[in-house]
């Protein structure tokens, strides 16, 4: 179309020139070009800077994710972009490999090379039959340390993605919907447009334009010129392709790309980095949040608060906690000055524990205890493990665990539970150095996976991880919202229950409720039948494994519920994928789970996944107060030329004019109205759901009120004044209408108007615009009919609408009518 304008513009500049000269016949051919040019630097501009932006976003992604390296003698975290070559690199369960490198040393350590050969059995790597490590690889279990040899583009893969041309994108979801929604704008234009040029031409051939006020002479056979009308076919052919160029809205993917890229940077800011985005979409449908317990929850900052020990003291293999753990206890050279702790934050707290309140001597535990194997943790076997030798001779006594002590050891963990702390028991099996039980000859082995029957229980840890500050009130706004929440933890039940009432999951009238918490195994035991009629009374759901959490999406999902879930381990990929939002946390997670998820909340607080939920919202929202600006715009330009060009020949909007409008209507418009923040009146609102129409009732009335008054005055307007003020006029009333636009249901339109800076801003740069492009003496009387609309829309938003779309009401009347018809037939 815009091809077509060009073309038009340089035929009436020929023309122009030439029937007028230079002076005077190049202004129209001029104005065109200019208007056209405009048109595509702005939109050119605009999408360069928004491609711009995602780059730098994605390439935020790839930066912000940090490995752990021993550099110059010391242990650090860098960027994964940041590590060199002659780094040691300590890699654990859910790392993504930074490099390629040699295996230093480690235990159990295994790699998934999926993404590499595509094969999806892990790969046990060793000082001696496989000591290499591709980047790009993930750990999949135990902990190692590896050297560094090649980073960036010289790695095994950086010379794969090389030869990889860069993925192009999909469109999302909204985006397809707004596609249809413009192509079926731009077919009705396109009728319009020809009913428009049919009439101009059959009206200007017949002699019957308005010849004192038209802007082309009247067509006489006996006087006409080739040029005078070709001149004039020029200007018919250009009115009608401009009405086609301003009836499809061409700012809707503008206004989108704004919309979203705003949010994104405000998310950023409000600690979380959107990695895909449909997800900014999809947020503003979610129906249920799967959330875990640990660190998203509660603060993740254990401490050993109670300790039970048993009949029997056994001291020093209950201090020899410190060699079953990945953690490790860093003392300063300054002897007075407290040691730091890394690891896990369970191991964290034991340690911290065993050595402020038991005086754990851990240099010399490793000196007289050498470390043969270690089974690193996970959410599989949920226990970890260390296989190690004495280097000194002694004698230990076991006593039998009999009913009594037994039922005394489950009220205790039942006590702690019930108190919110979580439960470590730490038990010993002595083995032989040929791999048998000291007091047995048989069982047992000291390579491979640690054995886990015949224990002797030493004690039981409990650790108390208190509730996340805000959490409550973020649950809270979540349910305000239409949105439940679901604790999926590995907890045992009691204290996934303490937690859930602490946290609000749980309600007072929830305490007796059946089904709403409950354990993993259970849950999976049922039928499909029974887990699909449960799903939705589950609030809690304890003792759970990977499996469950993604089978608790699925069973949400099967329900027609849009699902977000949160997630940190390599095992919840699958879930997070799974999801129609998976949420990876920034500063817990693994790789695995950050590379799996659409986005990344950096801190872990679910409060950040509260304001991610109403980020979503307010994206959609946008892009309907957006859609309902530029379809009043349209219906106005559209029917105001088609009925002037019907009655008088002429159309009052010219080609200049309309390009001028779709021109700052598109672009600025989009931008006033794509950066509104979140307001307290989308969180009472329900999810939007999969189904809900795009153009709401309330938006119709909005908008076809809108656009009957503008039509209505300006035609009134047409036969009576320049056409000039005709569209000052309508430049204005779209000024205003965007005040109108902002608030979509409330009749106060000026609600939070100042701290809405960029909005003003925009509005008085176009009202400036405007008043340069006309003339300053005709604005005063233009601002008053554009006034008008404000208390129009007041009036408009006092009628009430229908919730249910206008499809299914006019469905409901056809089949009524079908039931009426045949009733009301006489008999024969």
């Amino acid at each position: 179309m815009l091809l077509i304008l060009l073309a038009c513009a340089a035929l009436s500049l020929g023309f122009g020139i030439k029937e007028h000269g230079v002076r005077e016949g190049w202004y129209d051919g001029a104005s065109i070009f200019l208007a056209v040019f405009l048109v595509v630097l702005v939109s050119a501009c605009s999408n360069f800077r928004q491609a711009r932006r995602f780059f730098r976003l994605s390439e935020e992604c790839g930066s912000n994710i940090r490995v752990s390296v021993v550099r110059d003698g010391r242990r650090r975290e860098v960027s994964i972009s940041d590590v060199v070559v002659g780094d040691i690199v300590c890699l654990s369960i859910g790392d993504q490999v930074p490099a390629d490198g040699l295996f230093l040393d480690g235990n159990s350590l295994q790699v998934d090379e999926s993404s590499m050969t595509g094969e999806s059995d892990h790969v046990a790597v060793d000082g001696r039959r496989r000591p290499f490590l591709t980047s790009g690889t993930k750990v999949a279990d135990g902990y190692g340390r590896m050297l560094a040899t090649a980073v960036g583009m010289d790695t095994t893969w950086g010379e794969m993605m090389s030869s990889i041309s860069r993925d192009a994108g999909e469109p999302t979801p909204l985006q397809e919907r707004l596609q249809r929604l413009t192509a079926a704008i731009g077919k009705i234009g396109t009728a319009v447009a020809a009913i428009v040029l049919a009439v101009l031409l059959a009206r200007y051939f017949t002699g019957s334009t308005n010849a004192s006020e038209g802007r082309r002479p009247r067509f006489d056979r006996r006087s006409a010129t080739f040029d005078t009308v070709t001149n004039a076919l020029v200007g018919i052919v250009s009115d009608a392709v401009t009405i086609v160029v301003v009836a499809i809205p061409e700012g809707l993917p503008l206004a989108v790309t704004l919309t979203l890229a705003y949010s994104m940077k405000r998310m950023m800011a409000d600690k979380a980095m959107v990695r895909k985005l449909p997800a900014c979409e999809t947020m503003g449908a979610v129906t249920a949040v799967c959330t875990d317990k640990t660190g998203t929850l509660t603060l993740n900052q254990m401490q050993v608060t109670k300790v039970w020990i048993g009949q029997q003291e056994m001291g020093g293999d209950l201090t020899g906690v410190a060699l079953n753990t990945t953690g490790s206890v860093f003392r300063a050279a300054d002897s007075s000055a407290e040691p730091e702790f890394s690891g896990s934050p369970t191991e964290k707290a034991i340690l911290a524990w065993a050595t402020r309140e038991l005086r754990m001597d851990d240099v010399a535990l490793r000196r007289h205890w050498e470390i043969l194997a270690v089974e690193a943790f996970n959410s599989d076997k949920k226990r970890s493990g260390a296989l190690v030798r004495s280097r000194e001779d002694g004698k230990t006594t076991f006593s039998e665990l009999d009913a009594g002590r037994r039922a005394q050891m489950e009220k205790t963990i039942e006590g702690m539970a019930a108190a919110s702390l979580r439960c470590i028991a730490l038990a010993v099996k002595p083995l032989k150095l040929d791999g048998s039980r000291e007091d047995d000859d048989g069982g047992g082995s000291s390579s491979g996976k640690l054995e886990e029957d015949e224990l002797t229980l030493l004690g039981l840890l409990g650790l108390k991880d208190p509730c996340r500050p805000g959490a409550r009130e973020a649950v809270a706004a979540c349910r305000e919202a239409g949105v439940a929440v679901k604790m999926i933890t590995g907890d045992n039940v009691f204290t996934a229950k303490a937690i859930a009432f602490e946290c609000g999951i749980l309600q007072a009238e929830d305490e007796d409720a059946e089904g709403a918490v409950i354990e993993g195994e259970t849950f999976r035991g049922y039928s499909p039948e029974k887990r699909m009629a449960a799903i939705d009374g589950v609030r809690v759901m304890a003792r759970s494994s990977p499996f469950d959490k993604l089978l608790m999406v699925q069973c949400l999902k099967r329900k027609n519920h849009v699902v977000a879930v949160t997630g940190d381990g390599t095992n919840d990929a699958p879930a997070l994928k799974e999801a129609d939002v998976g949420l990876a946390m920034g500063v817990q997670g693994t790789e695995v789970a950050k590379q799996s998820a659409d986005i990344v909340v950096l801190d872990d607080n679910f409060a950040s996944v509260a304001t991610v939920l109403m980020w979503g919202r307010c994206v959609y929202s946008n892009i309907q107060k957006f859609i309902q600006f530029q379809l009043t715009v349209n219906v106005a330009a559209l029917v105001i030329n088609f009925v002037a060009a019907v009655s008088s020949g002429e159309v009052p909007l010219t080609t200049v004019q309309l390009l001028w409008v779709n021109l700052i209507m598109d672009t600025l418009g989009a931008l006033a109205l794509a950066t509104e923040r979140p307001t307290r009146e989308l969180a009472g609102k329900p999810p939007v759901g999969r189904t809900a129409p795009l153009i709401t009732n309330i938006m119709w009335r909005n908008l076809l009120a809108q656009a009957l008054f503008q039509i209505a005055v300006l035609l009134l307007l047409h036969d009576k004044v320049k056409n000039t003020l005709i569209f000052n006029t309508f430049v204005l009333c779209q000024i205003f209408n965007e005040f109108n636009a902002r608030r979509l249901e409330k009749k106060n339109v000026f609600e939070g108007i100042l701290k809405s800076r960029l909005f003003l801003g925009i509005v008085a740069f176009t009202l400036i615009l405007q008043v340069v492009m006309a003339k300053l003496g005709r604005v005063a009387f233009c601002l008053g009919i554009g006034l008008l609309s404000w208390p129009i829309a007041w009036v408009v938003k006092c009628i009430p609408v229908s919730e249910r779309p206008i499809s299914e009401l006019l469905f409901q009347h056809n089949q009524i009518t079908r039931i009426i018809r045949p009733a009301c037939r006489p008999r024969n």
